[in-house]
């Protein structure tokens, strides 16, 4: 990554938790923090997310809710956007689908804690921290064979 250095907390610090205690990212913040500059260019990446989400089997509606939001865009002057809320698999997806130079860190992250999130909180404080260094190796491997063998994207 060019001006920041990517670490688990820049992703804690974006994410939100709504009334139901779920879990989720808004894009444009995501956005920021995977340093693409342009809205378009990183839509494309969440469309693409997007179909990787369907191909799988999931519900989209679940993973990738679109929002409006109000923003100013100068004196007295404001416009709609469109934002997603995004759960975690949906960030791992865009990682999954995004720039290579810009999603090594933020796949790790997202696949760790996709993991972590599948087996139960108790199965997870039982284990040992070696165990559970050894599953984030384990993980990491996984995200590494998986990202030599997508093709690259040009931005």
């Amino acid at each position: 990554m060019n001006g920041i250095i990517l670490n688990n907390s820049i992703f804690e610090n974006i994410k939100h938790i709504d009334e139901n205690d779920n879990e989720y990212w808004l894009a444009r913040e995501l956005q920021n923090v995977l340093e693409y500059k342009e809205w378009r260019k990183f839509n494309n990446v969440i469309s693409d997310a997007i179909i990787a989400c369907k191909s799988s089997g999931y519900e989209v509606e679940d993973h990738f809710s679109q929002v409006v939001k109000m923003v100013d865009i100068g004196l007295k002057t404001s416009r709609n956007i469109t934002d997603y809320k995004l759960s975690r698999y949906a960030c791992y997806l865009i990682t999954q689908n995004g720039d290579a130079r810009k999603k090594a860190l933020a796949q790790t992250y997202f696949a760790v804690q996709t993991r972590k999130m599948e087996i139960t909180e108790k199965e997870y404080s039982s284990l040992t921290e070696d165990e559970k260094r050894f599953i984030k190796e384990i993980l990491l491997k996984k995200v590494i064979i998986l990202w030599t063998k997508q093709p690259r994207k040009l931005e």
